[in-house]
């Protein structure tokens, strides 16, 4: 185990040795992730683990990593999950999930995986459904289409960059139901793959919270957190761009570690991750679930599953700008961070 820990953290050293400066881009940081959200946002609300919706998305997903020159497959799996009645009597929910890989590949088997969940809120009670959460009109703008825009534009970025180390684009399912897509990645993954894979960076609900925050697993070693978190954090410090890490209010959640997303999955199973949100550790809850103050336009300091409060119109009057501006800082921070840690050439 510390062997595997000591290996990841020498290559990703390695890795940020070798930067070389980036290429200028035709269009601005965050232009194209901009126009990808929202048009998943617009064409494919409701992305529920295993209905239309999210397997159109996950077509639509795939052909875009198709059009840059990746190799792209779709994985589907079955799953379930439990949906309690009125009455308080449970239920198994059967789903067939899909999960989008793209490979960019590097000269070492060595890897780094770049996720974001595709999946909308799914309605998990009677309750849900009397409050008006998730269902076929949650566009989820920011849980979680602003961070498969991302996803895209870094792959996008990185499509004609070598690297030394093999990068894999991941768009999850089933992450709303608990965090099924991710369980079922690991658990498809050679042991191999697992000793390979230095780093799992997760991107998730980017848009509605105060502040950026970059947090590293329970599990991950100092060592890998100065090489990622920390240097993301210095990155957006050169930037000019306000960005922090969990304070360490909730006992569970030490400070500089992240909660509640497909990352746990892996942190759990002692691979390195870094995830990426945008939240407010420092609210009440103390979780990072809280995303803002509350406030006339956020009620409870959430848009979490709210068909009315996240999608981009309500978003756009609400925050302006924000969307365009979150998506360009993220870039600005994750692009030459990526290319730091995959070793990227010329």
């Amino acid at each position: 185990m510390f062997s595997a820990l000591r290996h990841r953290t020498a290559a990703l050293a390695l890795g940020v040795c070798f930067i070389l400066p980036a290429h200028a881009r035709p269009s601005q940081p965050g232009e194209f992730a901009n126009e990808q959200a929202r048009h998943i946002a617009t064409l494919f609300p409701g992305r529920m683990t295993g209905t239309p919706a999210e397997m159109l998305s996950a077509d639509y997903l795939q052909q875009q990593f198709m059009q840059m020159g990746y190799e792209s497959n779709i994985r589907k799996f079955k799953t379930r999950y439990s949906y309690t009645a009125k009455d308080k009597q449970q239920s198994w929910q059967n789903v067939t999930g899909s999960t989008v890989i793209a490979a960019h590949e590097g000269k070492s088997p060595l890897q780094i995986i770049i996720m974001a969940h595709l999946d909308t809120y799914a309605p998990r009670s009677d309750a849900d459904v009397d409050n008006n959460l998730g269902g076929l009109t949650l566009q989820g703008i920011d849980d979680n289409a602003a961070s498969l825009g991302v996803m895209l534009e870094l792959a996008q970025a990185l499509k004609q960059v070598p690297t030394q180390y093999s990068i894999r684009f991941i768009a999850t399912s089933g992450e709303e139901e608990g965090k099924l897509g991710a369980q079922n990645l690991l658990d498809r993954m050679s042991e191999a793959e697992k000793k390979h894979t230095l780093l799992v960076i997760n991107l998730n609900n980017l848009i509605v919270g105060d502040k950026l925050y970059f947090n590293s697993g329970k599990n991950t070693p100092a060592s890998v957190r100065k090489l990622t978190r920390d240097r993301a954090l210095a990155l957006a410090r050169t930037q000019g761009i306000l960005a922090m890490s969990n304070p360490g209010l909730n006992a569970s959640y030490p400070k500089g570690t992240s909660c509640c997303n497909d990352a746990e999955v892996f942190d759990k199973a002692g691979i390195p991750v870094l995830s990426v949100e945008a939240t407010n550790w420092s609210l009440g809850n103390k979780d990072g679930e809280q995303q803002r103050a509350k406030s006339k336009t956020f009620p409870d300091g959430v848009s979490h599953h709210n068909p009315r409060l996240d999608n981009q119109q309500y978003i756009d009057r609400a925050l302006p700008g924000r969307i365009e501006r979150r998506s360009r800082d993220v870039m600005r921070i994750m692009l030459p961070l990526v290319k730091e840690l995959a070793k990227a050439g010329k």
